[in-house]
């Protein structure tokens, strides 16, 4: 990185701090401080909902995702869409009549205070995790790019994010969220143009997407029923809804951002304006991160994206096999060079198409045998660096192709990313812990005022807790993936529990209590023993605990 790089990374973010902590300084009661005075228009509604949910792995992870497995990964967000236009006609109306703090007061008019610091508690704990894991993945870029250890770049992002959110609460969340955006959307309309450019000049961006489909990167589609596949048509449009039903509609950190709005009219606007935008935002991410796959296809590219993974094995006794295949990985991108091209100028021939795949297959097995030989140096050397490079991919473009500026740029969008939706996450945990456990069972009187310190002070213990899960984090199969199963095992089971009140009116506290409790031990056990595909957990979750429910229900009146 070069010094305009650096002014415009650490420009970029100390500005968004400090007018975050300018701009909404001195609140002073519990209304401004977590619903943001109530006065949010539906534009920043809507950016804020988006800003929540686009954290810094969706543009970290997501291109990797795509340079690895291609566009499938966008039917994740078919559902998104339909949950926004249940949530605006179901849940806002009864949030703004019953004119809640959080989404869990609710559930205590209509069961009782155990069935609502269940579901308060619930979100809690998947909601800490992934503030946790927002922290974490911007820290790797850092370590790429400065080389400095992990834990101190979670404490120093973590620490950036507490200090506005601690000051404003959720105004200044909003506030802030307006301008990430507005950096995010033009970096990564930037770093898209660049890319095109640079392919080779007789290949054009039609071109482009087909040498992509030719490696299979521009399969959007798969109506299969298979278990197996993760994302297809139907586990988009049902798991999907009910994942989105379940984070939209029951998730503090985004029933805050909507609360916050002026009337019903703007939470309604505000939701139905990133429900129209964000698939085509997502998928826009995805091609990126396949013509990302494509400039590959003609320019050098390592053999294993994660540096540091590089480096353990080039110092270990297997350095001499790894660079075996690093001679093998050159052979073959220069001969994919070469075809592709040639596909390139004559994309009727079908033959090229089979040679394409079957050196992308001979790549593949190649890298794979690479991720092996890392795996064996972790044991001979002792560490532990990550195998898995999907989430390296577009961090490593930037750094080796952007010009300098655009550098720090591309890292200030991902960083911009992560504070958004951490302090998000931040100003809904204190939220709930303020309002749905401390002052629900203080039997004093206190002041508004003091329950404002009181969220203040709840914010900077759980973003201490959110660095705390940052320091201890690993890497899993891909961080958008890691976020989206933990928010998977709990979320069907609260969707369940607010369907139920809103719903099933014969269903009464203590029945939907214990399903709750069965339903979340079940839903753990089948993510372990890996039953089913995690997009689905949201589905059997919600399910589950119904049923019980309604059978615990209806059992306990034919007993009494």
């Amino acid at each position: 990185m070069q010094q305009l790089d650096w002014i415009i990374l650490i420009g970029t973010l100390l500005f968004i701090v400090s007018y975050g902590a300018w701009k909404t300084r001195g609140s002073k009661n519990v209304t401004d401080y977590i619903k943001g005075g109530s006065e949010a228009k539906w534009w920043t509604i809507g950016l804020s909902v988006m800003a929540t949910q686009a954290s810094a792995i969706t543009f970290l992870s997501t291109p990797g995702q795509a340079f690895h497995s291609g566009m499938g990964f966008v039917q994740f967000y078919f559902g998104l869409p339909i949950a926004m236009i249940v949530i605006s006609m179901v849940f806002i109306p009864i949030y703004h009549r019953l004119k809640v703090f959080t989404a869990y007061e609710y559930l205590e008019t209509r069961f009782d205070l155990k069935t609502r610091s269940l579901a308060a508690i619930l979100f809690l704990i998947q909601r800490g995790l992934a503030a946790g894991i927002t922290i974490f993945a911007p820290a790797i870029i850092l370590s790429a790019v400065l080389g400095w250890d992990l834990t101190t770049l979670n404490i120093i992002i973590g620490v950036l994010v507490i200090i506005y959110t601690v000051s404003g609460g959720t105004k200044a969340v909003s506030v802030t969220q307006k301008h990430q955006m507005a950096v995010i959307f033009a970096g990564m309309f930037i770093a898209f143009y660049l890319i095109v450019s640079y392919l080779p000049a007789d290949i054009t961006f039609s071109k482009a997407l087909k040498i992509a489909g030719a490696s299979g990167k521009m399969e959007v589609l798969d109506f299969s029923f298979n278990l197996d596949n993760r994302y297809t048509f139907w586990s988009g449009i049902i798991g999907g809804t009910f994942l989105a039903l379940a984070y939209f509609g029951t998730d503090q950190s985004q029933v805050q951002r909507y609360l916050s709005g002026k009337s019903v009219k703007e939470m309604q606007l505000g939701l139905i304006f990133n429900g129209l935008l964000k698939v085509p935002m997502q998928f826009f991410i995805l091609l990126v991160g396949v013509m990302v796959f494509v400039f590959y296809q003609f320019n050098a590219s390592p053999l294993n994206f994660n540096p540091a993974a590089t480096e353990v094995v080039k110092n270990s006794v297997y350095a001499e096999e790894y660079l075996a295949l690093e001679s093998k990985h050159l052979e073959l991108e220069n001969q994919k060079s070469v075809v592709n091209l040639d596909y390139g100028n004559n994309l009727t021939d079908e033959s090229l198409v089979d040679e394409i795949q079957r050196l992308n297959l001979l790549d593949e097995e190649n890298r794979e045998q690479a991720k092996e030989l890392i795996k064996k140096a972790n044991i001979s050397e002792n560490t532990e660096v990550e195998t898995n490079d999907k989430d390296y991919v577009f961090i490593h473009f930037i750094l080796n192709n952007l010009p300098r500026g655009l550098i720090g740029l591309l890292l200030a969008v991902i960083l911009s990313a992560a504070m958004s939706s951490t302090a998000s996450e931040l100003n809904a945990l204190a939220g709930t812990t303020a309002i749905d456990l401390y002052k629900r069972n203080v039997t004093v009187v206190k002041s508004d005022q003091h329950y404002v310190t009181a969220s203040k002070w709840f914010t900077l213990a759980w973003g201490v807790i959110a660095i705390s899960v940052a320091c201890f984090a690993n890497l899993f199969d891909n961080l958008i993936q890691l976020v989206n199963i933990i928010g998977s095992i709990f979320y069907g089971n609260v969707l369940g529990i607010f369907l139920l009140a809103f719903f099933i009116k014969y269903v009464k506290s203590n029945a939907v209590f214990v399903a709750a409790l069965i339903t979340q031990i079940i839903v753990i056990i089948g993510w372990n023993n890996d039953w089913m595909p995690y997009l689905w957990l949201n589905l059997f979750g919600c399910a589950l605990v119904m049923g019980l429910a309604i059978l615990i229900q209806l059992f306990s009146k034919t007993t009494s």
